[in-house]
């Protein structure tokens, strides 16, 4: 909830953001419709999802899902050389004296091996916004006001706005090429990541980006991360935009060593991906073998890979996958969550539809955020 407003404004914004403690709303199991300027409720028993409306006084609502949220009411508008008018979202960690159930934020720096997170996007194009996440880290352990450093990941960009700032270059992160801002907004700095196209779903380390800021001289660490928000910042309209699905795990050891078992998602020292596929005129299944070959087990595991255009998921055994098509993150059932270390390994599929074009598979499997070989 920044960007690009006068001091005034800014201090409004703080001072209406301090109001969102207030209006907590009961844990979300069946869905809640919020239009209170800053209602909030609880998502998967651990995330927050808020309105966050803090830029306009017109009518915002968003529908709170038992994985994430809609915006299913968005009025107005306001300049687009400016700030947004809100940021719904969702959220690990505190925002402003309100911490989701059981974070582990603020947590030093210096003491997390990974931070995985995954997202699943719904867009629409007849609106002006951004699909960001907002990632917030300050030189002490703070759960309330604004952190010292922001930083901003552009999935996607609808309309004439842009970071903070001004581009300073591009950078390969979590294996992606990312157009690189950085700025002030009065407030606190800010270190933004611009993709160059829409992004609608993704698993990645958090952790990649925090040490591109640590790089960058806008934190050190011996800072703490506080917060992993994800969610939309709309200038116009905006009604039908989603978050599907998020989900935000932090990890002990040392940067990009991710040594700790007591969390889910676990990431990975090392994976290796076997692709199975039996295809018709129309239609094609896939089993995919998933094998551990680091020597720490995985607790909880997450599997990023993208379909080639003109296939969509179908129906899927011994995993979530969503969304059905694209970018997709396949999740481990309850019974297959554990994938032993030194050769452990664990199995799903799916059945699709194709069409349009010849039968590819995917080139590139990501296993909480890592890289996997593929056989």
């Amino acid at each position: 909830m920044t960007h690009i407003r006068s001091a005034a404004t800014a201090v409004l914004a703080v001072l209406g953001a301090l109001a969102a403690v207030l209006t907590t709303a009961p844990a979300a199991h069946a869905d809640v419709q919020i239009c209170e300027q800053y209602g909030t409720a609880v998502v998967q028993d651990q995330y927050v999802a808020q309105n966050n409306r803090w830029g306009t006084s017109e009518t915002q609502c968003i529908n709170v899902t038992g994985t994430g949220f809609e915006l299913t009411r968005a009025d107005g508008s306001v300049p687009t050389n400016g700030a947004p008018k809100s940021y719904p979202s969702l959220f690990n960690g505190c925002h402003y004296t309100n911490c989701s159930p059981g974070t582990r934020l603020p947590k030093q720096i210096g003491t997390i091996g990974s931070a995985p997170s995954s997202i699943s996007y719904g867009f629409v194009d007849d609106a002006v916004y951004n699909a960001s996440y907002d990632i917030w880290l300050d030189p002490s352990p703070r759960t309330d006001g604004v952190n010292q450093t922001e930083i901003m990941i552009w999935f996607n960009r609808v309309g004439p706005v842009q970071p903070i700032g001004s581009p300073v270059g591009t950078a390969q992160v979590g294996g992606r090429t990312w157009e690189v801002w950085t700025g002030s907004n009065g407030m606190n700095d800010v270190i933004s990541f611009l993709a160059p196209s829409a992004v609608p779903s993704w698993s990645f380390d958090v952790m990649d980006f925090v040490g591109e800021a640590v790089d960058h001289g806008l934190a050190d660490e011996s800072w703490y991360l506080t917060s992993v928000q994800a969610g939309f910042e709309p200038w116009q309209g905006g009604a039908g935009l989603a978050v599907h699905s998020f989900s935000s795990t932090v990890q002990d050891g040392s940067p990009g060593d991710g040594d700790d078992g007591d969390d889910p998602t676990d990431p990975a020292a090392g994976c290796r991906v076997a692709y199975e596929p039996q295809t018709w005129s129309n239609g094609f299944t896939a089993e995919v073998t998933v094998t551990n070959t680091g020597g720490t087990a995985v607790d909880g595991w997450e599997l990023g890979f993208t379909l080639p255009s003109g296939q969509r998921i179908t129906n899927a055994w011994n995993a979530d996958i969503s969304p059905s098509d694209g970018a997709v993150t396949a999740r481990n059932a309850s019974h297959n969550a554990r994938i032993a270390a030194d050769g452990g390994t664990a199995s799903f599929g799916f059945q699709g539809s194709l069409s349009g074009s010849a039968f590819t598979e995917p080139q590139a499997f990501t296993l909480n955020g890592t890289a996997c070989d593929v056989s």
